[in-house]
């Protein structure tokens, strides 16, 4: 079930923050948190396998992404942009 986006926000920008999660993802991104809040759990679950079986070096893969979720921006759970 999708629910409309509250009032301000574009029809085709996602609620969640850009800025959220880059820093959510950067911090805690070897257990996945950034994607989880961004609705990816397919993602989220990935890399905290990876980071599990590697015994934590899979946690860098976390960091990047943070970081390129802050500079490039990224897409919620339905493919919508994340706002700024």
């Amino acid at each position: 079930m999708t629910y409309p986006p509250p009032p301000g926000y574009p029809q085709g920008v996602s609620d969640k923050s850009k800025l959220v999660a880059g820093i959510l993802q950067i911090l805690l991104g070897g257990f996945g948190v950034g994607r989880f809040y961004m609705g990816d759990t397919k993602t989220g679950v990935i890399q905290l396998i990876v980071t599990i079986v590697t015994c934590g070096i899979g946690s860098l893969w976390g960091l990047i992404d943070g970081i390129l979720i802050l500079v490039n921006g990224g897409v919620d759970g339905q493919g919508r942009p994340l706002r700024d």
